[in-house]
Parts: structure tokens; C-alpha cells; sequence
């Protein structure tokens, strides 16, 4: 029987040119599994290959994919989108260095030096993360601040925290339509608490989105401080190394130059057609073998740093998004995906390491190891420092987990640094667009997530039908459901009736059970 020390050098990937690796050896893989699927994963180095040239790799939107080329413009398949990805990050580099300086600053303030970055799904997803990881605590150059979703009380929070601020506040406005409903409700609330402090939002305001979008004509014509461009070839949940993430990362005073450095230095390495010499690939093989190729194991992300908290929530997007699909390239159903969840270490010791060591088995592990410990090098017993504490609970943790079947892969990287994030970013980019050719599925489309949205404008559309069709005379929701023509959704007009008497918007005249409970204007 192979040793696990065996097992380690057979299935461990150094990159030292990134300094990164990654051990599969606590996967169920073996020599055969590799000579198997090695057709395959040929097959995903050249769909790879073809996208990134320029192929249509979303033929459901007959898009090209062109995230890659944002890291190395040269890449491009044309010369103008090279010269629009040069031209951005120049225009970037110049409006944030503008900012920094007080060149460009509010009517009322020496200079910006607060930050509202509003966006929703990738638009918030990445740049979260980032602010995160790299966030130096009294040193950044701007205190950033976020509104990612359309709750009120929320929006309301983040408003509060820059209350009496907001002279001094740049806001930008993420969305590549210009129509996304959650960024337009941030972006009305933000309006409305600059013009009740009296100020003018478009001397404040930077609009992130399409050209000729609704959000990039009213930039326009509003006279906002600046725009930049969202290009329909980079998704939202890969756009962090675009304007989307670039530009508040930069604004924060991170390293966007390094971010970039770094995701091209993996992109490199990740091209390499030699599976065991190709982290993204063995990543993607790692999932196929752990999930049987559908999902059949959710991925359990424990990154053992305070700084990648929100790494599991970044990959979360990143990986369901593009890989849970209905229908394959051929049309057939499959229902693909893989579940990921995930908080940190050690704090997932004492949260569901319990169920993962001895609880049902349908996970997989992915370990983030970072080598330098960073902090103060305090001995908290003789010869050992906090931070060996912390690496000594990952390497016992995967060892448990590994005495009981449960599989694991561990990513390891020197340090927490501008680089090393524009590095993990690429490789988890790549894992999954290997992933997505193993398994047939379109990893650049999301039919899902636009199903959702209308349906939501659906539900809105009917609330304002129940809000009409209210009168003082009670009313249940069958009869309410029957008058507006929406009888086969009397449930969600019952749940409709449910939130607006919550909001002050309609009142409870009896209540009894749902049939018969009834309302009133």
C-alpha cells in the first residue's frame, strides 16, 4: 500500500515561480485515474487555448471570454480591445493618483478620503474580498465602505457609519447594465442622503458599467466625475482584475500593478499542457475525481488566515455560478454543479470540523496553507508562536480528517500579498473553466440567475396589482388574487399582503388561518 509520504510526492505541484503549491494526494486519485482522464484534460487545455484567442466560448450569448486578457493585453484578439484594456488601466492609474493628490476632490473637502463602492454579485463579491485581504488597518489611503444587496436596513447601516462624512465620500456605482435593480436601489439611497446633506451626488459619483448603459448615459449627462468601461466579454464573477476591481482596490492604495502581476504569472503556468505540472488543472481533476464528475461532494473551503475570511464567499460565486448548470453543450439535462461553503481556520475547528471528521461524508476539503505567519512573533508557550498554533491545527485537522476517508487538497502560498491574491484569483479562474470542459457545461452563462430576476420583477409587478386592487372593505387573499386575475397565485399574493401590512402599507382586518385571514387599504 502507498505511504502517504509516497502519495505526497507523487501528487505534489511546485510553482516556485508563484510561490504556490498544491497537494491532491489526500484525494482518491491514482496513476490510473490520471492515464484515464488524460484524453480529457487535452481536450480542456485546447478548449482553453481557443478561448483564449478569442473564441466563443458562451455560445448561449455568442460571447468571447476575455478575462485573461485583462492581466496580458497582448493576449487580445484584436487590436482595439488591446488598446481599451491598456487605455482603462492608464485612465485608472490617472484618476486615482488625481484622488490621492486632492487634484480631483469634493466641492466641500481638501480631498476624497472615504470610499462607498456600490455593486451586487461579482461587482461586490471580488472587490469585498480584496478590500479584505489587503486592508492595512490606518494605513490605507481611503476608508472603503460597501453596499452589495437592496435591504434598506442594511443600506441604512452603511449610511450611518459615513454620516457626517459624506463631503469627503467618492461613491462609486457598479453595474454593467446600468438596470441591475439591487445596484440602483444602493445608488438612489446613496443620492438621497448626498442631496439631504445638501450635496451635489455628481460632484461624488464614478459610474463602472457598459457603454451606453442607462447608468453610463446618466453618468453623462449628470456630469459625474468619471466613467469606466465593463466590457460584455468579462463576466461579473470574473471582473475583479477589470475596472470593477481595480479601481477600489487602487482608490484603497493596493498594489493593483502587483494583483495584475501576479494573475499573469499563474496564467503561465496554467497553460502548461503537462496535467501534473499544471495546478489549475489538477484542481479541476482533483473536483472531477472527489465529485465523480456531478457533484456529488460539496466543497468545504477552510483558507487558515483571518485575511482570506472571504475567499470561500469569493469562490462560492466564482464556482457555482459557472459550474451549476441544467443542460450541457449538447442540450441535455446533467443538473452539474459543486456546493461550496467555507469560513475560516482555526474558528471552524470549534464550528463543523465535528461533522466533518465524523459526520455524513459528502464534502471535500480545500485547505488554504499560508506560510508566513505575519503578527507579532509572540511565544505563547516556550517555542511555539500563535501562528504555530494555527499551522499546527491545519496540518492535525487535515490529518483527522484524512484517518477517517475524508479527502482534502491543500493550496499553500508564502504570504497574504497583492500578488499572491492576483495569483489564487487565476488559479481558481482556470479550475473552473478546466472543469467546465471535463463535464461538457457552458461555464460563462448563468440562464439561472436570470430566471431569478424575472421572476422578482414578476413578484413586483403583482405587488403593485395587490397595493391597486386594496380597498376598506376586507378582502382575503383568494378574493384579492381572484380581482387582479392572479388566482393561481394566491400564495404569493397572501405573502405579498404578509410584507406590506409589516411596511405600513396595507393592515391585517382579521386575522385567522391564511384562507381566511383578511385586508385592508
Amino acid at each position: 500500500m502507498t505511504s502517504p509520504w509516497q502519495r505526497f510526492q507523487q501528487f505534489y505541484c511546485s510553482c516556485p515561480e508563484i510561490e504556490l503549491s498544491l497537494d491532491i494526494s489526500r484525494i482518491a486519485l491514482e496513476a490510473d485515474d490520471l492515464a484515464h482522464m488524460e484524453p480529457a484534460m487535452q481536450s480542456a487545455f485546447a478548449a482553453m487555448d481557443a478561448l483564449e484567442k478569442g473564441a466563443i466560448a458562451n455560445p448561449d450569448e455568442n460571447r468571447m471570454v476575455g478575462h485573461y486578457w485583462l492581466r496580458n493585453s497582448q493576449l487580445a484578439p484584436t487590436s482595439e480591445i488591446r488598446t481599451e484594456i491598456e487605455d482603462t488601466l492608464k485612465a485608472i492609474h490617472k484618476f486615482v493618483t488625481g484622488v490621492h493628490a486632492g487634484a480631483i476632490k469634493p466641492p466641500g473637502a481638501e480631498r476624497f478620503s472615504k470610499l462607498l463602492s456600490i455593486g451586487i454579485g461579482g461587482s461586490a463579491l471580488g472587490p469585498m474580498f480584496v478590500h479584505d485581504a489587503l486592508g492595512q488597518v490606518g494605513r490605507d489611503l481611503m476608508e472603503v465602505h460597501f453596499i452589495d444587496n437592496t435591504d434598506p436596513d442594511g443600506m441604512a447601516r452603511t449610511m450611518q457609519r459615513l454620516a457626517g462624512r459624506l463631503e469627503r465620500t467618492l461613491c462609486l456605482v457598479i453595474s454593467k447594465s446600468g438596470g441591475t435593480p439591487e445596484t440602483r436601489n444602493g445608488m438612489l439611497t446613496a443620492q438621497a442622503a448626498w442631496q439631504a446633506g445638501g450635496l451635489d451626488f455628481a460632484k461624488h459619483a464614478v459610474a463602472i458599467t457598459g457603454t451606453s448603459s442607462h447608468l453610463d448615459q446618466q453618468a453623462d449627462r449628470e456630469k459625474w466625475l468619471a466613467r469606466f468601461p465593463m466590457w460584455d466579454w468579462v463576466g461579473g464573477r470574473t471582473s475583479e482584475l477589470s475596472a470593477v476591481g481595480l479601481l477600489p482596490a487602487a482608490l484603497q492604495g493596493i498594489d493593483i500593478d502587483a494583483m495584475l502581476a501576479g494573475a499573469a504569472a499563474c496564467d503561465e503556468i496554467t497553460r502548461r499542457h503537462e496535467t501534473l505540472k499544471n495546478p489549475a488543472a489538477l484542481l479541476a481533476l482533483s473536483w472531477f475525481i472527489a465529485t465523480g464528475g456531478r457533484g456529488n461532494r460539496d466543497m468545504v473551503v477552510l483558507p487558515y488566515k483571518d485575511r482570506l475570511l472571504l475567499l470561500s464567499r469569493y469562490l462560492q460565486q466564482l464556482v457555482m455560478e459557472s459550474l451549476g448548470k441544467r443542460l450541457n453543450l449538447k442540450g441535455e439535462r446533467v443538473d452539474q454543479g459543486i456546493a461550496v461553503y467555507g469560513n475560516k481556520g482555526s474558528t471552524d475547528q470549534h464550528a463543523y470540523v465535528q461533522q466533518l471528521r465524523d459526520g455524513v461524508n459528502n464534502f471535500f476539503v480545500t485547505f488554504i496553507r499560508v506560510l508566513t505567519s505575519g503578527g507579532e512573533p509572540l511565544e505563547v508557550e516556550p517555542g511555539a508562536t500563535a501562528g504555530d498554533f494555527l499551522h499546527g491545527l491545519l496540518l492535525g485537522t487535515r490529518e483527522a480528517l484524512w484517518e477517517n476517508d475524508r479527502p482534502s487538497i491543500t493550496v499553500a502560498i508564502n504570504k497574504v500579498d497583492a500578488k499572491t491574491i492576483g495569483v489564487l484569483i487565476a488559479l481558481f479562474e482556470r479550475a473552473v473553466g478546466f472543469y467546465g470542459s471535463l463535464v461538457g457545461i457552458n461555464a460563462y452563462h448563468q440562464p439561472g440567475v436570470e430566471a431569478g430576476k424575472k421572476a422578482a420583477a414578476g413578484v413586483l409587478a403583482l405587488q403593485r396589482k395587490i397595493a391597486a386592487a386594496l380597498s376598506p372593505a376586507p378582502q382575503t387573499a383568494d378574493q384579492l388574487a381572484a380581482a387582479i386575475g392572479a388566482l393561481e397565485s394566491a400564495e404569493t399574493v397572501f405573502l405579498l399582503l404578509e410584507h406590506l401590512a409589516a411596511n405600513g402599507r396595507a393592515k391585517v382586518a382579521e386575522r385567522v388561518t391564511p384562507a381566511k385571514t383578511t385586508w385592508i387599504k
